[in-house]
């Protein structure tokens, strides 16, 4: 009897030395990944809010088809282009009728706020501040150069494509990055790569 338990003990001590060993081969367990969280809201209401915000983006392409390339002929002697950074701006702020001031200078930011808000939504690549202010210019700029091509009694104007960048920033500020992250997980930033490089390098050694 004293035989057998030796050697049961000996079966387990070397049992547990070919355990420790394939943990050693195999290297430590890989631990869930908690620095980027998924989305906050249920499914259902991330589909929801998605196919609402598909519909608003919808309408507001009608309504900017209908504001900005729509011809207006009676205006045609009117319009110029202008290629000066600011220099509609001084000339809405010069109006002697502070109002006229207003619908002009607060009608083109207000025309940018939707690709603020939308944008992150319905196209998650799209968010930060500097992608949603590229994407804004470059849609707003092709419009501009539609209008001053093809539309009549419209012109291209650089202030228009400043302004309504300017309202998809405040747009993306007050609204879009939380519905962006209430529907998406949180963009890779190049921070979080390089943390999670670290990371990675320091439990391998």
């Amino acid at each position: 009897m004293a035989r057998t338990k030796a050697g049961d003990s000996t079966t387990g001590a070397t049992g547990s030395r070919r355990s420790r060993r394939r943990r050693s081969f195999a290297g430590p367990r890989a631990q869930p990944d908690k620095s980027t969280p998924g989305p906050r809201l249920p499914l259902l209401a991330r589909l929801l809010l998605m196919a609402v915000a598909f519909a608003a983006m919808a309408a507001f392409a009608v309504v900017l088809a209908r504001l900005t390339v729509s011809p207006q002929p009676a205006s045609e002697a009117l319009t110029h282009s202008n290629l000066q950074p600011g220099s509609s701006i001084r000339q809405y702020l010069a109006q002697p009728e502070v109002l006229d001031a207003v619908k002009q200078l607060g009608g083109n930011v207000a025309l940018g706020v939707p690709f603020g808000v939308l944008l992150p939504l319905l196209f998650p690549r799209t968010r930060g501040r500097l992608r949603v202010a590229l994407t804004t210019a470059g849609v707003m700029l092709l419009v501009e150069l539609v209008q001053g091509a093809l539309v009549t009694g419209r012109a291209f104007d650089v202030d228009d494509v400043v302004l309504n960048t300017t309202g998809a920033l405040l747009g993306y500020l007050f609204l879009g990055r939380r519905l962006g992250r209430a529907v998406h997980p949180p963009r890779p930033t190049w921070w979080r790569q390089f943390g999670r490089r670290r990371t990675a390098s320091g439990t391998q050694t």
